[in-house]
């Protein structure tokens, strides 16, 4: 049975977690970001058909009157930004105490509750083997019910494809892009971030091992399991091959800070036993993430 993520205390925190989303965007619809669009917040642009999650008050009923369908009224300057989160779903996010994927879906609960907070799209993505699950993208702080529930409906099992799944994600136009994972996957992530930069996203990597993964306390003969393949290895621990291990841990990190500085991209390392609070507040705001 998984445990509870969503309850009482952790939404009532939301609500003191006050932060802005950092990209300033230039496409997209309704909303309450700035735009480079040249315009004010109140000039009138286009039409476009009303689609769930929009703001019942940008209807335009004349418009209704005359087609017999609802549309929103655009303008020039408030725009929303689409924000996709992709929540790795394999079986090693399963993994430590407190478990990482616990941690992860409260972080994405978090960006989501800000993004709606702030009136953009949001979309959010479970990435299982080299599929994806995708919730109703939605606007508004009404629709983070549903946000909830999608989170809760994840399964973490098997292993997966960062980059297969993300690539089969059809994005149309500016947004942002936030990958939650602890970047165990076959073939790495560099080819899902540069095809996120392809369709103009602004991407962050949230990097979450465990703690036990970033100081293993184990000794002697152990047998250690791999819980996305099963497979089984027996290895005596000592003193040089925990040095090894931590030496090899440190350049899977460095790889991927220099690859994400080299494309521009924001990267956070976070462990699962460190409070969503500081993550948000400090982490996320130092890297670059949020502002």
């Amino acid at each position: 049975m998984k445990e509870r993520v969503f309850d009482a205390e952790f939404l009532k925190k939301l609500d003191s977690i006050v932060i802005n989303v950092r990209m300033a965007m230039s496409e997209g619809t309704g909303g309450n970001r700035k735009s480079r669009s040249k315009g004010s917040s109140v000039e009138f642009s286009d039409f476009r058909e009303y689609s769930m999650g929009d703001d019942f008050r940008r209807i335009d009923w004349n418009a209704y009157g005359r087609f017999d369908k609802h549309f929103v009224k655009q303008f020039m300057e408030e725009r929303e930004a689409v924000v996709n989160i992709f929540i790795d779903c394999s079986r090693s996010m399963d993994f430590g105490s407190p478990k990482k994927y616990i941690y992860g879906l409260k972080l994405a609960g978090v960006l989501a509750f800000l993004a709606l907070n702030n009136l953009d799209r949001v979309c959010l993505n479970g990435v299982s083997g080299s599929d994806l699950k995708q919730s109703t993208a939605v606007v508004g702080r009404t629709m983070y019910d549903r946000c909830i529930g999608f989170l809760e409906g994840l399964d973490f099992t098997g292993e997966t494809s960062l980059n297969e799944a993300i690539k089969k994600k059809d994005i149309k136009g500016r947004g942002i892009s936030i990958i939650i994972s602890d970047f165990f996957s076959p073939g790495g992530i560099e080819e899902a971030v540069k095809y996120l930069m392809y369709k103009k996203q602004d991407v962050a990597l949230v990097h979450i091992l465990s703690k036990e993964e970033i100081q293993p306390e184990l000794n002697g003969q152990v047998r250690l399991l791999d819980s996305e393949t099963g497979k089984a290895v027996d290895i005596a621990v000592t003193p040089v091959l925990l040095k090894q291990y931590e030496r090899a841990l440190e350049s899977f990190e460095a790889g991927l800070r220099e690859f994400c500085a080299r494309m521009g991209v924001a990267y956070v390392r976070l462990s699962s036993d460190e409070s969503v609070e500081k993550a948000v507040l400090e982490d996320f705001t130092r890297s670059g993430i949020i502002r």
